[in-house]
């Protein structure tokens, strides 16, 4: 994603202008002076690199048989065992 840094203490663009420099890929950081202001991006900016695969990883991640087994009271109150 590009991001167009403009300085609202020395521009001269409008704020229709601000919104035509916007499309998917671009986002226009305000500023005044080096302190950021406001972050404007365009609503269909895509943020998903691609589609989702269900399955792709499947049998790699696991839960421990315990998971759903009750904390100690030690771990509530912060006491070590």
């Amino acid at each position: 994603m590009l991001l167009k840094k403009i300085d609202l203490e020395t521009t001269q663009l409008s704020l229709d202008e601000l919104l035509a420099e916007l499309d998917a890929n671009t986002e226009v950081l305000l500023t005044r002076g080096l302190a950021p202001v406001a972050r404007i991006a365009s609503a269909e900016t895509k943020t998903v690199q691609g589609e989702r695969v269900l399955g792709l990883h499947e049998g790699e991640g696991w839960i421990s048989d315990d998971f759903t087994d009750e904390l100690p009271d030690s771990f509530w109150l912060g006491q070590d065992e």
